[in-house]
């Protein structure tokens, strides 16, 4: 079952974005990658564990895209080579409106159930039936919403107009609202989990939170169109890495393939995000200021290229001072116990090399080891020569 979804998301997908000619085939290639990773995870963890709901609903939500993406490229495609494929308002109205319904309310139900696929309480088990309710309702009344219902640019055939059609428009947009809605407190429901979670669970939401934020913080760059300067195809591109970096982090929470590494990618990245921030701002900057400076000492407005490449081996020197001092700092701010024991241990390696009495080197041993383990207990035993 879990093979046949697969491939036949896929194939929709493939099949899709390959005829959406008013893209690049750049930004076509990017949203293939973005996309196809939503049903190569479901059907990963389905095959692997098929007791657990998650890799079904990831199925699903690949199915539900590739749906979508399929019936708007057929319909864009029909309307523009008029008689080439048949009923396209039918299927740009019925098949994308099935499939974004269909993806969107599983949304919030993912974040339920992540990861082992049960609720956090059954206090929950509400809130999830309402969710499942409006998805339902706006799965029912889409076929019959007037106008364009903006899944296909197609009116819909099967519309109604007047009274009806405003109250079924008023019903599904409610509907689309309150699965919006329930994904805030879907997503909230993670840090309530994660403060009673220990161990492999505490692990496995670790890395989902840590991806999801990454996918995050590219919304306030679309909402304030902050993404412009960059272009359609450099913004798939940062699209498709991010949603990669989801579906990766997914898949090793739930199938638990080095799970315990998600400490150490934190680490680097907020170490070498911040080092990259800081060197662009200053390569930035340094650059702005040569050039002002050079404009006001020459009247020439192009500087020449020697300040380019003075700025460049500037910023080359600045990296590893600049990477040690922001390791530092994110080991002392967020691993203060991962510190501590580093420095104990540089403390107990200086007095290592000075000290002769054995005596004083094992009770500094000691301390050293409660000090950075810290154990309920420790002793030290030497064996005597010859014993």
């Amino acid at each position: 079952m879990s093979l046949l979804l697969l491939t036949l998301s896929l194939f929709l997908i493939l099949l899709g974005r390959s005829t959406a000619e008013e893209f690049p085939w750049q930004r076509r290639v990017f949203d293939v990658v973005g996309t196809i990773g939503a049903p190569i995870l479901g059907g990963l963890i389905a095959s692997r564990r098929p007791e657990n709901p998650i890799g079904w609903m990831w199925l699903c939500v690949g199915l539900g895209i590739a749906l979508s993406s399929f019936a708007w490229s057929y319909a864009d495609y029909a309307l523009a080579e008029p008689g080439s494929l048949p009923a396209p308002r039918t299927v740009g109205t019925l098949v994308a409106g099935v499939g974004w319904t269909v993806a969107l309310t599983l949304v919030p139900l993912l974040l339920l159930l992540f990861p082992g696929g049960r609720l956090p309480s059954p206090r929950w088990r509400f809130f999830a039936w309402a969710v499942v309710a409006a998805g339902t309702l706006a799965l029912i009344l889409g076929p019959f919403l007037p106008g364009q219902g903006g899944f296909a640019p197609v009116e819909n055939p099967f519309g109604l107009g007047g009274a009806l059609g405003t109250v079924i428009s008023v019903l599904a947009n409610a509907s689309v609202l309150v699965i919006f809605v329930a994904t805030v407190p879907s997503a909230l429901s993670l840090v309530f989990r994660y403060r009673r979670a220990a161990g492999v669970e505490r692990q496995q939401i670790k890395w989902f939170a840590y991806a999801a934020v990454l996918f995050g913080s590219l919304i306030p760059l679309d909402l304030f169109s902050l993404d412009e300067p960059l272009g359609d195809v450099a913004w798939s591109l940062l699209n498709a890495v991010t949603l990669l970096g989801l579906y990766a982090a997914v898949g090793i929470a739930i199938l638990k393939h080095r799970l315990y590494d998600i400490d150490r990618v934190i680490n680097r990245t907020l170490v070498y995000g911040a080092v990259t921030a800081t060197l662009a701002l200053v390569y930035l900057g340094g650059v702005a200021a040569t050039q002002t400076a050079f404009r006001l000492l020459t009247g020439q407005e192009q500087q020449p290229q020697l300040a380019i490449v003075v700025s460049t081996l500037v910023i080359a020197a600045l990296f590893n001072p600049l990477r040690r001092r922001l390791q530092a700092f994110v080991d002392r701010r967020f691993y203060r116990k991962k510190y501590d024991a580093a420095r104990v241990l540089e403390a107990f390696s200086a007095r290592l090399r000075d000290e002769v009495d054995p005596d004083l080197l094992n009770d500094d041993l000691v301390g050293v080891v409660r000090e950075t383990v810290q154990p309920e207990f420790v002793s030290l035993w030497l064996r005597e020569k010859g014993g």
